[in-house]
C-alpha cells in the first residue's frame, strides 16, 4: 500500500515538473514570437505638403504653420538618425510650392507630387510603403482637417498603423455659413476623429520620447 502511494506521489511529481518545463517552453516561445513581431515591424514616416503657400509670405497661411514646421523637422531628424524611411508628399501648384526648407528631401529620399487631398490617389505612395515592407506610418503636415486627415483615414483602410504628430500639423480657419469655426477648434476636432477611429495622436516629445 505504501509501495502504491510512493508511486502515485512520484508520478505526480512527473507531472508537475513536466507542466513546468512546458511553462517556461511556452513563455520562451512567446517572448520570442513577441521580439520576431517588433522586428518585423517597420515605420515611414509621412511629410504632407509642408510647402511655401501656406507660411507668411505664401497666398494660404495658416494658424501656427512656423512652429509646425518646426515640430515636424525634429520628427524627420530622428527618422533620418536611426534611417528609417521617409516620404516627402507636394502638393502640385503653380505658385509658392517649394518644400519648406528645415523639411526639405535629402538626397535617396522618396518625393511624391499629388493632385488629390488624399496622398495615395494616383499616386505610387501605397506600392512604395509595400515593397519596403512598411507595417506602420508616421504623418504630419498640412492642413490638418484636409491632406493629413486624408492620409490617415487612407493609411488606416490599407492596414497601416497610424500616428499623427498633433503639434507637427498646421491648418486655419474655416467657414461654413455665417459662421466662422477658428483654427484651433478645426485642428483640435480633427486630431479627435482620428483619434477615435484611425490611429493614435501624439505630440512631437512624446513621440520623440518614446522612439528613444
Amino acid at each position: 500500500m505504501i509501495k502504491r502511494k510512493d508511486q502515485v506521489r512520484s508520478l505526480l511529481n512527473n507531472i508537475f515538473e513536466m507542466k513546468k518545463i512546458l511553462l517556461i517552453i511556452t513563455l520562451a516561445l512567446s517572448i520570442c514570437a513577441l521580439g520576431q513581431d517588433k522586428e518585423d515591424m517597420k515605420t515611414a514616416l509621412l511629410i504632407i505638403d509642408i510647402q511655401e503657400f501656406y507660411f507668411a509670405e505664401g497666398k494660404s497661411q495658416l494658424e501656427q504653420a512656423e512652429k509646425a514646421s518646426d515640430q515636424a523637422s525634429k520628427v524627420l531628424k530622428a527618422f533620418r538618425d536611426k534611417n528609417e524611411l521617409v516620404v516627402h508628399i507636394r502638393h502640385a501648384s503653380f505658385k509658392d510650392s517649394a518644400i519648406r526648407a528645415n523639411v526639405k528631401p535629402e538626397t535617396g529620399e522618396k518625393v511624391i507630387t499629388k493632385h488629390y487631398v488624399n496622398s495615395y490617389r494616383e499616386t505610387d505612395l501605397l506600392d512604395y510603403l509595400q515593397q519596403n515592407e512598411i507595417t506602420d506610418v508616421v504623418i504630419c503636415g498640412m492642413m490638418t482637417h484636409v491632406c493629413v486627415e486624408a492620409a490617415a483615414r487612407a493609411s488606416a483602410d490599407y492596414g497601416f498603423n497610424v500616428t499623427v504628430i498633433s503639434d507637427a500639423c498646421a491648418t486655419r480657419d474655416v467657414a461654413f455659413g455665417t459662421d466662422t469655426v477658428l483654427a484651433k477648434d478645426v485642428h483640435n476636432s480633427t486630431l479627435a476623429t482620428m483619434q477615435s477611429f484611425y490611429g493614435t495622436i501624439v505630440t512631437t516629445e512624446e513621440f520623440l520620447r518614446k522612439s528613444d
